[in-house]
């Protein structure tokens, strides 16, 4: 047995590990359904015993031997006894003590496509690709996305149900449907992007574990296919993104706006990375240009600046029109606000939010009204009304349930409060 250095990672191991011993389960067994249910267990056993008592020499095929005997255990307790046990006897003699993936190829990109199949709805895609491919407990799962273990536990078994009953199987995508199939990922490893950097519910601004996962799985996603520019451009996006994390928050946890970030603590390997990504696969004349690259090039102008002032805001506001064209989204929306009024003021971006908000009912929307209502209160603020600019301060921290987002708004209600007086 070998010790792992400290704080070594055996959580980083444990999640690298399942989707390879989800695969080799599955492709046994033909389940994915119980299989997935065997490996949770297995990793948690892993989690409990391998700080104490070393990480084995072999992760990977002790998972695997947890895993099948608790797979044993599921499948004999199912109303199908005597077939199943009949299959198990079969698989055992097939696994004996070390069954890695044949070939010893990668299983993961195989499970985020059948995680991300068209059937399920995207909460369920992103629930199950957590589970599977990411290796977090449904506990964990649940905590993201601000709803009780027994909820979440509910909608990711009802996910592994839909699989099964669409005949869904654990084989690599074809020609024919690795295009659709792979803009699936995408978006589940966008929204779990998202909710990582920002986070949903919760005291904490963000959730590492989830941006991280999803730069984890971006990386994959693009080594299994370079070629592919959207693939390639989500990946820049969130390394860019990324870059800024140490300096989103201050010691005490409180936000701190781009405008008021350090750039001396944003991670310049992660802008370089993030960078040639990007100019690997833009396109300045637009041909075939998705929403990722789009994005990541905005993210690229923002960490290309040396300072604030310097921000090609101007080009930025193009781009988001460009953006918006692609994907009429309301963040987009609003985003492309927040940019002309950087660009061109903040009576521009008022009269520019209002119209959106006139044919899009931007104010109205649950699922923004408090990024509408934040900014509104900013470009309020900018034109001197600071009366009014508190009090949509406050309505949008009363509609946030992210504790570091509620107390930054707080804060700059009060600071126009004294503004005014």
């Amino acid at each position: 047995m070998r010790r792992p250095p400290p704080d070594a990672g055996v959580e980083h191991l444990l999640r690298t590990e399942a989707p390879q011993v989800l695969g080799a389960l599955t492709r046994r067994f033909g389940r994915f359904d119980v299989a997935e249910d065997a490996v949770q267990e297995a990793l948690i056993a892993a989690g409990q015993r391998w700080p104490a008592e070393g990480v084995p020499q072999d992760p990977r095929s002790w998972l695997i031997r947890v895993g099948h005997r608790r797979m044993v255990d599921l499948l004999r307790a199912e109303q199908a006894r005597h077939r199943r046990e009949q299959e198990v006897g079969r698989t055992e003699l097939v696994l004996g003590t070390r069954a890695a993936p044949a070939g010893g190829t990668d299983d993961s990109l195989t499970l985020l496509l059948l995680c991300c199949h068209p059937r399920l709805s995207p909460v369920s895609r992103v629930a199950l690709t957590l589970r599977a491919v990411g290796g977090l407990t449904t506990a964990e799962i649940a905590r993201a996305y601000g709803t009780s273990e027994a909820t979440m536990g509910t909608r990711i078994s009802r996910a592994k149900q839909r699989l099964v009953r669409s005949g869904a199987r654990f084989v690599p995508a074809t020609d024919t449907d690795r295009r659709d199939r792979t803009e699936a990922v995408m978006r589940v490893l966008y929204l779990i992007f998202n909710e990582g950097y920002t986070a949903g519910s919760g005291e904490a601004l963000a959730r590492r574990d989830l941006s991280e996962e999803a730069v984890r799985l971006a990386r994959l996603l693009h080594a299994a296919d370079p070629e592919d520019a959207e693939a390639a451009g989500l990946l820049a996006l969130m390394l860019l993104v990324e870059s800024r994390h140490a300096a989103r928050t201050d010691a005490d946890g409180a936000l701190v706006p781009l405008e008021s970030q350090d750039r001396t603590r944003w991670d310049q390997e992660l802008i370089r990375e993030g960078t040639l990504l990007l100019d690997a696969v833009w396109d300045a004349r637009g041909s075939g240009t998705g929403p990722y690259r789009l994005q990541a090039a905005i993210a690229a102008l923002h960490v290309q600046a040396p300072a604030p002032e310097l921000t090609d805001w101007p080009r930025i506001a193009v781009l988001h029109l460009w953006l918006e064209r692609l994907t009429p989204t309301a963040p987009v929306r609003l985003s492309r606000v927040v940019a002309v009024a950087r660009a061109f003021g903040p009576t521009r971006g008022l009269t520019l939010l209002d119209t959106l908000c006139r044919r899009h009912a931007l104010d109205r929307d649950p699922l923004v009204r408090h990024h509408e209502r934040a900014v509104r209160a900013h470009l309020t603020r900018a034109t001197g009304d600071t009366a009014r600019a508190a009090a949509l301060y406050r309505e949008a921290a009363a509609l946030t349930a992210n504790g570091a987002e509620r107390r930054y708004l707080l804060t700059e209600a009060e600071r126009a409060d004294e503004a005014g007086t």
